[in-house]
């Protein structure tokens, strides 16, 4: 510690420095960053969001009950959880941790008083000083830069949540109006299977039907109800499912869902230019290039404070006694003697290295994901089409025959029920391929926007058609 003498003019330097760079803090935004948030989201899934702890909280709500009054539709369940997803208001909290952390690097370090008294002799002894962290001053701007950049990040971050939580109800959506669809028909079938089984029975009983046909009959009835039971709680599973995404409760769990899924549109969308439409609106693409630009601007600051890390100056006041008061200024200066800043260079620039590499491999996965989504869009929109154009109404064609041979009297009535048992597995793959196109229409469409995520690959469902986990 050096002690000199001061004038007038370096305390009024010192002052000056201070106010003014208290004068120049930073301070939160008005929006806290959500029009950002809500500008994304809404370019990516149509419907925005809003701030949470707001005056704007009785609103959402009330918009949300409203849509709640009429049958859902895939926008409005959007709508719904993105107003009304508590998971979605929990997540947006980061954000206002990462403004916070950018206010605060704004701000200069509070200075440090210090105040001795030494007493013996008679004689009385007061230290006083007040120090300043020139360095944390010096590097305002460069810690401001870095913690907006992160800010940045974290608006896309939220964004992202807010796209996979619209991406991940649409989807619920669609399961759960499939799954409702198949629970109604499988009810058909299984009154259907009830009334063919009494019918075997009545003919068994006066000796006009053999007991292994009456046998077969029971046997279709029994498995009927049994698939009965598995398609009602797989139709409360899915509508839970995007209950919980809704983040509705009480009375309004009670939402009305249509009967059957959407009609498939008349012809499906190109690829285009979707790799590239991606590499531009890919959330975490875009995220990860923020996270790079973020650490080098932080290896910068590093190479600047490698040397100097510990900077203090101050002003100093002491008096003692039968002695005029003494003024001065003081200077801490941290000596690179040990250690000069070598790790923490290398360091940085790791994490730089590391940071460069995890957006090109983000990029490449990124353009694979639209590639094998768009296959599946395809492939699943051409065999809904199947189904819609050839195997239903072959299907209704035999239907309609046999029912012709049965009105003429060259047919039985068990020849018309096995028809209709034949389909059951036709009926049902129809509507698991109808719904495997508007998911997989919902992937291609994050794959794009969102953040991603490899979609379900196809498999064979159990009655025949295409279907998804």
């Amino acid at each position: 510690m050096t002690i000199k003498k001061c004038s007038r003019s370096a305390m009024a330097v010192a002052v000056a420095l201070a106010t003014l760079t208290l004068a120049g803090c930073a301070t939160f935004s008005r929006d806290g960053g959500f029009d950002t948030v809500s500008a994304l989201t809404r370019e990516r899934t149509g419907q925005g969001v809003q701030k949470p702890a707001t005056d704007a909280d009785a609103t959402a709500r009330s918009q949300a009950r409203q849509l709640l009054t009429k049958p859902l539709t895939p926008d409005s369940a959007v709508q719904i959880a993105l107003l009304n997803n508590r998971g979605l208001q929990s997540a947006f909290a980061e954000l206002g941790i990462a403004e916070a952390e950018l206010v605060q690097a704004g701000r200069m370090r509070n200075p440090g008083f210090s105040f001795g008294r030494l007493q013996g002799g008679g004689e009385i002894e007061i230290d006083r000083s007040v120090m300043f962290d020139l360095v944390n001053l010096l590097t305002v701007p460069w810690r401001s830069g870095i913690e907006q950049r992160r800010f940045e990040q974290a608006k896309l971050a939220a964004a992202a949540q807010a796209v996979q939580l619209a991406a991940d109800t649409r989807r619920a959506y669609f399961n759960a109006v499939a799954a409702a669809q198949t629970a109604q028909y499988m009810e058909q079938v299984k009154d259907a299977a009830e009334a063919s089984a009494e019918l075997a029975r009545r003919l068994a009983r006066v000796g006009n039907w053999s007991k292994l046909d009456q046998a077969r009959e029971q046997a279709f009835y029994a498995d009927a109800t049994a698939q009965l039971a598995r398609a009602r709680h797989n139709a409360v599973a899915a509508r839970e499912q995007l209950t919980r995404l809704l983040g509705v409760w009480g009375e309004q769990v009670e939402y009305k869902l249509p009967e059957r899924l959407p009609d498939l549109p008349q012809a499906p969308n190109e690829l285009g230019y979707a790799e590239q439409k991606a590499m531009e609106q890919r959330l975490d693409v875009l995220m990860a290039r923020r996270d790079a630009e973020a650490t080098a601007s932080s290896l910068g600051l590093s190479k600047a404070t490698r040397f100097v890390n510990v900077l203090e100056a101050g002003y100093q006041n002491k008096s003692q006694t039968g002695q005029p008061r003494q003024n001065g200024y003081e200077i801490s200066l941290e000596l690179p003697l040990f250690d000069w800043g070598g790790a923490r260079t290398a360091k940085a620039e790791a994490l730089y290295m590391q940071a460069v590499h995890r957006t090109a491999d983000i990029a490449v996965r990124a353009r694979s994901e639209v590639r094998e989504a768009y296959s599946a869009y395809r492939t699943s929109y051409d065999v809904a089409r199947h189904y819609r154009d050839e195997v239903v109404p072959l299907r209704k064609k035999i239907s309609d025959e046999v029912l012709l041979r049965y009105n003429g009297m060259l047919a039985s009535v068990f020849e018309l029920l096995a028809d209709a048992r034949d389909q059951v597995s036709s009926v049902n793959a129809a509507i698991e391929a109808q719904r495997d196109f508007w998911i997989a229409e919902t992937d291609l469409q994050a794959a794009i926007n969102g953040s991603g995520g490899s979609p379900t690959p196809l498999r064979a469902s159990a009655s025949g058609g295409a279907a998804k986990e």
